[in-house]
């Protein structure tokens, strides 16, 4: 199986989780090809000046594999400045945040999997 890029859905979320601006998330998969195991698998877009509000995660994980840009990740205690490459794990029962810090856009892949 394959989907191409017209075929992905595409969401502008406003102020997202309260967050300020806007963020693009690409789906990649749907929920047939996710068959209740993983809530979201999502190309993930913060433009500069943007940020994906703090959120909490209950019955669920979300890891976050940034592929580009430079943010600051926030596990509700403490901020982590995060780049290219870098990987971001929330447990279920505990919640984050993620600001675009940089001049270019944040991407990331982002992944929820259900427990």
């Amino acid at each position: 199986m394959i989907t191409t890029a017209s075929e992905h859905q595409v969401d502008k979320v406003e102020q997202m989780a309260g967050g300020k601006g806007h963020v693009i998330i690409e789906r990649l998969l749907g929920e047939k090809e996710l068959d209740g195991k993983c809530g979201l698998y999502a190309k993930v877009t913060i433009e500069p000046n943007c940020t994906l509000g703090f959120h909490e995660h209950h019955g669920e994980t979300e890891t976050y594999y940034i592929l580009s840009g430079e943010g600051s990740y926030s596990d509700g205690e403490k901020s982590y400045p995060v780049k290219a490459g870098d990987v971001t794990f929330c447990p279920d029962g505990t919640g984050h945040a993620l600001d675009n810090t940089g001049d270019t856009d944040l991407v990331f892949m982002a992944l929820i999997i259900m427990k």
